[in-house]
């Protein structure tokens, strides 16, 4: 199933290639100040890819925070945070928002609160690197 995103004016998009077609989509509601504050809602497949494209790069900043091994794309025009990358021995990965998808039945997509403030470094990069989407591409730009 071929999935579209972007932030509100769309300037940062992307492309999800699930794989296989999903009967549901986890949905991971993060605990963390950062989710909490914005509504972080985050999916991700390791059997999928992602390409990712930026209109204008200028207009798109990069928040870090805590252990600082993720980074949150954040459009500087509208506010709205589309995907999270992480780079782990040389290798991009991502999780998107759903909040971001579109197209999507919202039936599909299955919610539960995720906690992950007691993970060490090594831990959490463990997690990402099993879990999140390793076929990442960006289209304008590599990150």
């Amino acid at each position: 199933m071929l999935i579209h995103g972007q932030c509100h004016c769309g300037n940062i998009s992307f492309e999800l290639s699930w794989n296989p077609d999903p009967v549901e989509i986890p949905a991971r509601k993060c605990d963390c100040s950062f989710c909490m504050k914005h509504g972080g809602v985050w999916t991700s497949n390791p059997q999928s890819s992602l390409i990712v494209s930026i209109g204008e790069p200028e207009a798109v900043s990069l928040y870090e925070f805590g252990t600082r091994t993720a980074q949150f794309q954040v459009c500087s025009r509208c506010g709205v945070v589309p995907l999270a990358t992480c780079r782990i021995d040389g290798r991009l990965y991502a999780v998107v928002s759903c909040n971001a998808m579109q197209d999507i039945d919202p039936s599909l997509i299955r919610p539960a609160v995720a906690s992950f403030g007691a993970e060490n470094v090594e831990g959490r990069l463990a997690r990402r690197a099993r879990n999140w989407i390793g076929d990442v591409r960006f289209s304008d730009r590599m990150r």
